[in-house]
């Protein structure tokens, strides 16, 4: 392994970070001169883009009757604590976490809402908890693809259409990328950031009549922060799913996310992306499993994301390095491929078993990811020669 060849092709894009991801392909800055810069978003054309925001992704989805879309403040984590602070505690809420985000909305539901009915429903790294155990009498909160491990759900099928309680469902690194039915969803969140390379900042909310009804019937008895509140003297404020935002948004965000909506478009819509995260995550499974060094993280073939692939390193000589040393020896190969400009921001989350994490959603090309793979070998064998083995 040692005398492995150093590749001669390098990925033409070589950013794989989970967040934010690669910009769109032939993305350039000219995106922003038709950008509203300086002019308010409350002024009729900066209105006017926002409602057009909302609007194009409503038809891109293709979201069932009676669906609503708001922009809001936060990325996807300002969305999810919109949706958790404004819609639950009407009923017991059963929360499920198969990475660190999932345990961030049990956090939250727990500690901070302090509700008093909750069922935490809690995998380790590489496993989805068992759904055949949810109630959906009760309200269920879950993310779609756990960003940090690359465990996903593997359908929409556990998800039965005559619930009772709400479905909210994080799907920021999944919406593009994954098959979901959104008539399973009531509550459904992303950001611009991931699938779409879009700016961070702001989140995406998209509400089912089932979660308004909820929204206009039900009032959480705790003080609701003003970057949260969708009702004034009791009644929703339908003027958010129209372009009128809580908080100030950057036009030169929404000028990003628009080109990256007409670029979903021009590739055939959802379908077309969900393509792209086919073929991208099927060369890097591949060429994993070919490799006897590392595996996915996600034990289960049917749980295994096609955007924010998470890999285990697993050859012995390496754990038995211990955690200090094996460690080192990842942020060594983190290093060395920055160096060479071959790919950036590839270490696994902090907390993760050890090894790599690589985002293959729509915005990357396949043939990087090909590209990528010679260098990930490459950079190992020489990370382990530095660690001694």
């Amino acid at each position: 392994m040692s005398n492995l060849e150093k590749p001669k092709n390098k990925p033409a894009r070589p950013y794989f970070s989970c967040g934010p991801c690669v910009k769109r392909p032939g993305w350039t800055t000219d995106v922003f001169k038709t950008a509203l810069a300086g002019r308010s978003h409350r002024s009729i054309e900066g209105r006017e883009r926002l409602k057009r925001a909302i609007t194009e992704t409503h038809d891109i989805l293709n979201l069932p009757e009676g669906y609503k879309v708001a922009i809001v403040a936060g990325s996807d984590t300002g969305a999810m604590e919109l949706a958790m602070w404004n819609l639950l505690g009407g009923r017991g809420v059963d929360v499920l976490a198969w990475d660190v985000f999932g345990r961030i909305w049990i956090r939250d539901v727990i500690e901070e809402l302090k509700l008093p009915d909750v069922r935490m429903m809690d995998a380790e790294p590489g496993y989805l908890p068992d759904l055949g155990k949810i109630d959906f009498a009760r309200d269920v909160v879950f993310t779609w693809n756990g960003t940090t491990t690359g465990v996903r759900v593997p359908n929409n099928d556990w998800i039965p259409d005559d619930r009772q309680g709400l479905t909210i469902c994080d799907a920021t690194s999944a919406l593009f990328a994954e098959d979901i039915d959104l008539s399973k969803i009531d509550v459904l969140t992303y950001s611009w950031q991931k699938a779409l390379g879009g700016e961070a900042g702001h989140g995406m909310m998209i509400m089912s009549p089932r979660a308004l009804e909820r929204l206009a019937t039900y009032q959480p008895p705790w003080p609701m922060p003003k970057l949260f509140r969708m009702k004034n003297n009791g009644a929703v404020i339908m003027d958010v799913f129209e372009g009128v935002t809580i908080n100030t948004v950057s036009m030169l965000c929404v000028e990003d996310y628009l080109d990256a909506l007409n670029w979903v478009r021009e590739i055939g819509g959802v379908a077309g992306t969900i393509a792209r995260s086919d073929a991208s995550s099927r060369a890097l499974y591949d060429w994993i499993a070919a490799t006897p060094w590392v595996e996915p993280l996600a034990v289960e073939p049917a749980t295994r994301t096609h955007t924010s692939i998470a890999l285990r390193f697993v050859e012995p000589a390496v754990l038995a390095l211990g955690p200090e040393k094996s460690d080192a020896m990842v942020r060594s190969m983190v290093r060395i491929l920055a160096e060479e400009g071959a790919g950036f921001d590839l270490a696994a989350y902090r907390g993760m078993p050890l090894g790599l994490r690589i985002w293959c959603g729509p915005t990357v090309e396949t043939e990087d990811i090909v590209r990528l793979t010679p260098w990930l070998e490459w950079s190992y064998a020489k990370a382990r020669k530095e660690a001694g083995l």
